[in-house]
């Protein structure tokens, strides 16, 4: 009998493992998106990671918050080693990373189950179904195959590691063994809060999760006795309490400051105060979406989500913020009645607390549920594993959800492996979108149909002017169909001279609309027009606020560049760097002078560059302080600095040669 009830849950669990591996299979053939291009690059920036110096480069280059997700960069090096590269390898590490964390949560609930002194079979059932229901919810697959959100996977596996280790060392310290209790328990929540943090800042939450397990399952049912209980107290203390505590005040005083400060929260079109409102409302969304599952959600598109203005700007404002201070206080009142679902409804919530409360990120993403989400089933599955009563609707139910659950990921999967299709369907869930918008008709002019994404563009931006977004994609659209009228020009300066933000995105617009727009081959956008919109992104006091001047003062540069106006360029490019001043942007300036056939213009700008570089202010905390400590130590900005230098000499001087050749042969043919 044992030994079939220990062979029964690695059988279950293995069955489950595979239906995952099935209902994401299509999924795996899909490409790189939007962040992606932002997080990824970074492999080949300083050359292939394929030696000790280019590896603590690239692990320390990461600035997405203060610790730069070092482990998640590292996971990446499993995938590829430069940039560009496949996306294949990269989604499947990422499937099976969740198969692991569906497997660790499967041993969570478990151990959770044996705390609450749940009988064996009943709770290695409900662990089974709690583990299958999270691992084939169709929410989570916009989490698992977008690549970047490994961030979000990574510290989820180690919250998970973390718990059970803990747990361990906890036991160890019932059973009298002190100093293993007290090692395995500092490994766990010690050593996997810090690996989590370095894989996204979010995995510092371990602590909180584990001091409301400690109250609700764990502290009422088994205690340490004796010398121990001072032990395990002084313990939950130093690594439960006030790491929780921390948490607590930092997100306290980031809401406090940035209310009382005012105005927008940096460069977002809401302040402190509607964030606070709004989240409410989203996090309610998220619970419909957990228990109302879709085969389709909005995915990656939720900038239409509209900021609450006041408790009744909408009237859904109040009626969340009270369902979601009822569903907390419900739980903790309700804790030692019903542990389970107040556990799994304060995790839930407590997973939230950086994401979703004071600090200003982006109001609404579905990734975000990822490690909030563990527990969110795991009552239901101890219901559906109780044969005390309905046990035919109960067998039914633990057959159909799963199954369910996975014919909807395999759908949602079948989107993401097909970019085509996930544009599309993408932009008709999120008419008002306009990156939806703007995402699909990009697809839709690589297919070569610009007068479709024409008229869905022109649709959305009279309803939003100030999106450069859609504004910029109409005029590559018009590029394909006959030229670029005045009217668009116009709509391109008005959106320009308002957005909140455009240096990133026109940057990359504008890689790939100068060539056209030399060569001619889009008439009504000459290289002139591109510098009237640089021109109107300088004058909006918005941009110049969020300090992108750089970034356009750079292209400007470009521009007269390839107009073959070197000392215009020079001047520009100058300019740039005297905005800030970089190394980096020095290199890139020069060089940019040097390929376009300038390299004295390249090495004035190197010269200019000596002459302020003592201005250059590096970072001073967090891991880019670490990432300018690490080029410092190789001295990786003098050694290209004098490369580049060699070469545009070289070429100087291979360019002076040239001409006196040619003057001799003129003199000579006179």
């Amino acid at each position: 009998m044992r030994k079939c009830l220990a062979m029964t849950p690695s059988i279950g669990l293995l069955t489950l493992l595979s239906l995952a591996l099935a209902a994401y299979w299509p999924g795996l053939h899909g490409g790189f998106l939007f962040d992606d291009f932002v997080n990824l690059p970074p492999l080949g920036e300083t050359g292939p990671v394929d030696n000790w110096a280019a590896f603590w480069r690239y692990i320390t280059s990461g600035n997405a918050d203060l610790f730069g997700r070092p482990l998640s960069l590292l996971s990446f090096l499993l995938d590829a080693h430069n940039w560009p590269a496949d996306p294949g390898p990269f989604k499947r590490t990422s499937l099976i990373i969740h198969l692991l964390n569906g497997a660790l949560l499967y041993a969570l609930l478990a151990k959770l189950g044996q705390a609450l002194h749940v009988d064996v079979t009943r709770r290695h059932i409900a662990a089974l179904m709690g583990g299958a229901l999270w691992l084939l919810h169709p929410l989570l697959v916009s989490t698992t195959l977008y690549i970047v959100q490994r961030e979000a996977m990574l510290p989820a596996t180690c919250v998970l590691a973390g718990l059970l280790i803990w747990m361990h060392g906890r036991d160890q310290l019932i059973a009298g063994k002190m100093r293993p209790g007290l090692f395995w328990g500092i490994v766990g929540l010690g050593g996997f809060t810090l690996l989590g943090t370095l894989a996204k800042a979010n995995g510092a939450l371990l602590p909180v999760y584990a001091l409301l397990i400690e109250i609700i399952v764990l502290a009422p049912r088994q205690l340490p006795s004796g010398r121990f209980s001072q032990v395990h107290r002084t313990f939950l203390l130093v690594f439960v309490a006030l790491p929780t505590a921390a948490i607590t005040i930092y997100l306290i005083n980031t809401g406090i400051h940035g209310i009382l400060r005012g105005g927008n929260a940096d460069g977002r079109a809401w302040t402190y105060a509607q964030r606070l409102l709004t989240e409410p409302r989203v996090l309610v969304d998220y619970l419909t979406l957990l228990w109302l599952p879709r085969p389709f959600s909005s995915g990656l598109f939720n900038d239409q989500y509209a900021a609450s203005l006041s408790l009744l700007r909408p009237i859904s404002t109040l009626v969340s913020i009270i369902f979601v201070l009822s569903l907390i206080i419900s739980a903790w009142l309700l804790r030692k009645r019903f542990p389970a679902p107040a556990l799994a409804m304060l995790f839930y919530f407590a997973g939230h607390l950086l994401e979703s409360t004071s600090v200003p990120l982006e109001l609404y993403f579905e990734h975000r549920n990822y490690a909030p989400a563990l527990l969110m089933f795991w009552p239901l599955s101890l219901w559906l594993a109780d044969a005390r009563a309905l046990t035919s609707l109960k067998r039914v139910l633990m057959l159909v959800l799963p199954l369910g659950f996975a014919l909807m990921t395999h759908a949602r999967a079948q989107v993401w492996g097909d970019v085509q299709m996930q544009a599309l369907v993408w932009a008709r869930i999120n008419p008002n979108s306009p990156r939806a918008q703007a995402n699909a008709a990009q697809m839709e002019m690589q297919m070569g149909h610009p007068r479709e994404a024409e008229q869905r563009l022109q649709k959305l931006l009279a309803s939003h002017p100030d999106e450069v977004q859609l504004a910029f994609n109409l005029l590559g659209a018009h590029c394909m169909t006959g030229g670029v009228s005045h009217a668009d020009m116009a709509a391109a300066r008005t959106a320009m001279l308002s957005t909140p933000n455009a240096a990133g995105l026109f940057s990359h617009w504008f890689e790939q609309i100068l060539p056209v727009s030399m060569s001619g081959n889009c008439p009504g956008l000459s290289p002139d027009d591109l510098l009237e919109l640089i021109n109107a992104g300088l004058q909006n006091p918005q941009l110049a606020a969020n300090g992108q001047q750089q970034d356009f003062t750079y292209m400007r540069a470009r521009i007269a560049l390839a107009q073959h106006h070197p000392d215009t360029a020079l001047a520009d490019f100058s300019r740039a760097l005297d905005l800030e001043v970089r190394p980096g942007m020095a290199l890139k300036s020069a060089a940019a002078l040097g390929a376009a056939g300038y390299p004295t213009h390249g090495l004035r700008l190197l010269d200019h560059y000596q002459q302020v570089q003592s201005r250059f202010k590096a970072p001073d905390r967090g891991m880019p302080m670490v990432h300018e400590w690490v080029l410092s130590r190789q001295n990786y900005w003098q050694n290209e600095l004098i490369h580049l230098r060699r070469q545009l000499s070289l070429d100087a001087r291979t360019n002076t040669a040239n001409a006196d050749a040619l003057d001799h042969d003129q003199s000579n043919l006179h």
